[in-house]
């Protein structure tokens, strides 16, 4: 187990440069081009696939970094360069995480190469989890999987929404019902297959921002896959679905089941919480060389207090956040539990921070801050996300108070 440290190695920093390299010359470039369009960037997707950036063996690698650290450092660098465009990249990774966590090695093997595609040929996959009246309520899921057994193939139904790459992916990762008796431990996840009928793209997502990553409902009617796309195998689903069945004949015991996917789901937090940093870092910087460049009243803005005060929070708290996010990513990688709901912590203060930032980035360019020919309109709107998905602000506070307390707070 790698001690905690607050400084990266050689090896970690040349990764860091390398992709920020990309970041400032790939990404940058093409940010206002694809907010505007609102169109899923496949030439940058398509450059980031040749240098090696989109693809599952460089994300394996990061997340297997023993520090913690390779992951965050890889979000923030993609997303200082472009929110909507870094989306675009990473969302594939949603679905193949899921794939790697809970299916079979023929299952990874068969599957993940289908969602990147090459670098010739690119493809994406979809993660598809919340539906209309099940975002933060995941127990309200509707979404039904049903086994036909003569025929081995599990049949979908239902729409799910919010979807990055729905309806656009070669292929999807759907969480369905398939014993409504259990609630939320009666979910599995499906693999649909490229080209399967009867899935098709609901409404495509017109957003405030992230506009250059695609989000759209998914449809499933009478969609079947077979027996083999079921994520872990039909035994392993039993065998689950049997002992959640008799922890609740027995009572209590399945709470501490929720509690176990509760620290999975924290361990996967911090990562939104170093996309959120690398937006505030990157309008930080925008505002600070404003500041440093623009004359009134025969000085530059900087030197009025009202704007380096300002200055300096943003630089403290974008310092903090970060600290946040390294410490969870870290005690994830070392097997700490999460007693304070830490992941949590570094996912709300880092996404809160990304929003203020912001917004003062905004009020120190002033007019220019206000229009689109400076980047920190478009961060600002980006920055609005983090609060929201990968659970809202107020969901984490929630999860931070239950923890704390050991209280069934509401």
């Amino acid at each position: 187990m790698a001690e905690f440290t607050m400084e990266l190695n050689d090896d970690q920093k040349q990764v860091r440069d390398w992709i920020h390299g990309f970041a400032a010359e790939v990404i940058r470039p093409a940010a206002a081009e694809w907010d505007e369009r609102e169109a899923t960037p496949w030439p940058v997707i398509q450059e980031a696939a040749k240098v090696g950036i989109y693809s599952l063996d460089f994300y394996a690698q990061q997340f297997f970094d023993p520090t913690g650290l390779g992951i965050p450092m890889a979000m923030e660098e993609l997303f200082w360069g472009d929110a909507g465009i870094a989306l675009s990249i990473v969302g594939t990774g949603l679905a193949a995480i899921g794939v790697v966590a809970n299916g079979t090695e023929e299952q990874i093997g068969t599957w993940i190469p289908q969602m990147y595609g090459t670098p010739d040929d690119v493809k994406v996959a979809a993660f598809c989890s919340s539906e209309p009246d099940a975002g933060s309520d995941v127990g309200s899921m509707r979404t039904r999987a049903v086994y036909d057994q003569a025929k081995d193939e599990w049949v979908l139904n239902g729409t799910k929404t919010w979807a990055t790459n729905g309806g656009i992916a070669n292929v999807h990762i759907v969480v369905a019902v398939v014993d409504p008796e259990l609630g939320t431990k009666g979910h599995a996840s499906f693999i649909v297959p490229p080209n399967t009928p009867g899935l098709s793209q609901g409404q495509k997502f017109k957003k405030h921002g992230i506009r250059a990553s695609h989000t759209a409902e998914v449809v499933l009617e009478d969609v079947r896959v077979p027996g083999s796309c079921l994520l872990g195998g039909k035994e392993k689903l039993d065998e689950r679905l049997a002992r959640a069945h008799e922890r609740a004949r027995a009572g209590g015991a399945g709470e501490r089941v929720k509690n176990a996917a509760m620290a999975t789901f924290e361990a996967s937090r911090p990562a939104v919480g170093a996309m959120a940093v690398g937006t505030a870092r990157a309008a930080y910087e925008v505002a600070l060389d404003y500041a440093k460049t623009r004359t009134q009243f025969g000085r530059p803005i900087i030197d009025n207090q009202g704007v380096a005060f300002q200055l300096a929070d943003m630089r403290t708290s974008i310092d903090a956040a970060r600290l946040l996010v390294w410490r969870a990513s870290w005690m994830a990688v070392a097997g700490k539990p999460f007693t304070s709901a830490e992941g949590s912590m570094s996912k709300l203060f880092a996404s809160e921070v990304a929003k203020k930032v912001t917004a003062q980035a905004v009020q120190i360019l002033g007019g220019n801050g206000f229009t689109r020919e400076y980047p920190v309109e478009r961060m600002h709107r980006d920055s609005a996300i983090y609060t929201i998905f990968e659970g809202t602000s107020e969901i984490q506070r929630l999860v931070i108070a239950r923890t704390i307390s050991q209280m069934p707070i509401r």
